[in-house]
């Protein structure tokens, strides 16, 4: 690691292969907290390259316990998180609207580093079981409309860094790789980035693949559809700009969207989501994403009819039942 770390100094980037046996290196236990620590820092100050992303992906994806849910056609919709704004689990609720429509749901999470409730934090709060078996996995696709991915069961990257991820509690490449590595792999993704810097790369990389994915940022800083303001999307065939308008929803502020300081709040929040009763701006922020999750899905649909549709699954609490289905035994 010392030759790395010293390369790295000197503002010299790795080659695919040199990032890829790094981060095999830290699965395997062969560095120390220090070093990771100093590693994962570089990469706090400078920008990541395509070839380095493209090797730490490989190299997670050649080491996790992969799950073959094809037969499901699931999506995956997902932030990098890391994007600073403290929202309530927008995503996360969205995977259970969008399931309420009928769209089967694969969804890889963690625990917030740079937050103080990821995906896992919320949802383990709330009594769903976190297991990297493949039967209930599939119980839970097929019974919920949704499964979920707890990233750490998967990868065993991300649970050797995980300490070191928690001490520093910064953003690093592993919130950019989240997406990149679901275990499912699915041919279907909506991901939101926290730069547009980065929703370049991740599309250049979807490029190279079979993935009917979609990759959103929020032009003020979000890592989602916030309905703060504009937002950039790009697929493999358009970028475009969008705002709260093109999907019939109105201008949020950025206060609306407060995920809480506590995880009993952002539990309330999120089952206030699910049972209709959450405030006009979280639940129209919560259809926007859904809608967009639903419009990668099936870009034949409309962007308002994507918006009707998670609306639907909301009101009529499809959203609700998918989620206690998940977290029944």
């Amino acid at each position: 690691m010392k030759h790395i770390l010293s390369h790295l100094f000197e503002y010299k980037v790795l080659s695919k292969e040199q990032a890829k046996d790094v981060l095999i290196n830290i699965s395997t236990g062969k560095y120390s907290n220090s070093e990771i620590a100093a590693f994962l820092t570089i990469y706090a100050m400078r920008s990541i390259t395509v070839e380095e992303l493209e090797g730490f992906r490989d190299a997670m994806l050649e080491l996790c316990l992969a799950m073959d849910l094809s037969e499901y056609d699931p999506i995956d919709v997902c932030g990098t998180g890391g994007d600073g704004k403290d929202t309530f689990n927008i995503s996360t609720l969205s995977c259970f609207v969008v399931a309420g429509t009928g769209q089967k749901v694969a969804k890889h999470g963690n625990h917030g580093v740079s937050s103080l409730c990821g995906s896992s934090t919320v949802l383990e709060f709330l009594g769903a079981k976190f297991t990297n078996d493949r039967d209930y996995l599939e119980r839970k696709i097929d019974q919920a409309g949704v499964c979920f991915l707890h990233a750490p069961l998967f990868h065993p990257a991300m649970k050797n860094v995980a300490p070191v991820r928690r001490e520093l509690g910064i953003k690093t490449f592993f919130n950019m790789l989240g997406p990149m590595v679901n275990p499912v792999s699915p041919e279907k993704q909506l991901v939101g980035v926290f730069s547009l810097e980065l929703a370049r790369l991740f599309a250049y990389l979807y490029q190279q693949t079979s993935k009917q994915f979609l990759v959103l940022h929020a032009l003020d800083g979000y890592d989602e559809v916030s309905l703060t303001g504009a937002f950039k999307i790009i697929t493999a065939h358009s970028e475009q700009i969008l705002t709260p308008s093109h999907l019939g929803l109105k201008t949020l502020r950025a206060e609306d969207l407060s995920g809480g300081k506590t995880v009993e709040e952002s539990a309330r929040i999120f089952m206030n989501v699910l049972n209709d009763e959450a405030t006009e701006a979280q639940k129209e922020a919560v259809l926007a994403n859904a809608a967009m999750a639903l419009y990668c899905a099936n870009p034949t649909l409309s962007l308002t009819d994507s918006v009707a549709a998670a609306r639907e699954s909301i009101e009529s609490k499809s959203a609700l039942k998918s989620f206690k289905k998940l977290i029944e035994d």
